[in-house]
């Protein structure tokens, strides 16, 4: 398995699960939830309903109705500065999302760049945080030899370079 950041429409992509960067209540109110909501189809409004709420970090597993095989939902935190433990919250949408993917055996995932949309996270940190949290998990999983990203000199502009000064590839155990 391998990581890419690409800039797409994630509801495009052939792949096992789409995260929905949602909000507590999943009302699909609008930005990316909205869209996902109308690509997907009604029964995703109807399943949406009947769910509980959403804990800022956690994450839920639900059908992908027309988008894919599921989509997973996540609540992100609202930016404040950095002085709510936005990081830590951001950190956990990743974690948590990626937990419901290994638990399904799920082969293929895509992230929107959670809460830098109406929750207004600065986006360069954000690319960093949903970065090192993915590969961290993927690398402690063991279910990554290689990690790879598209783009590397856009990435190291937005405040990266420490990350990547450095291969990313990781040999298994």
């Amino acid at each position: 398995m391998s990581l890419k950041i690409i800039r797409q429409d994630i509801t495009k992509l052939k792949v096992d699960a789409i995260v929905n960067a949602t909000n507590p209540s999943f009302d699909a109110t609008g930005g990316l939830d909205h869209y996902i909501h109308q690509q997907a189809g009604n029964e995703l409004d109807e399943n949406c309903r009947r769910l509980k709420r959403l804990e800022v970090g956690q994450a839920c597993l639900i059908s992908g109705y027309n988008l894919s095989t599921y989509i997973i939902h996540t609540c992100g935190p609202v930016w404040h500065g950095g002085h709510n433990h936005e990081e830590e919250k951001l950190k956990s949408c990743y974690l948590n999302s990626l937990e419901l993917a290994s638990q399904y055996q799920l082969n293929s995932i895509a992230f929107p760049l959670i809460s830098t949309g109406t929750n207004q996270y600065p986006k360069q940190l954000a690319l960093k945080i949903a970065t090192n949290s993915i590969v961290s998990f993927l690398y402690i999983k063991k279910l990554v030899s290689d990690a790879f990203v598209d783009d590397i000199e856009r990435t190291k502009k937005a405040g990266m370079n420490e990350h990547f000064s450095k291969p990313l590839a990781m040999g298994k155990k």
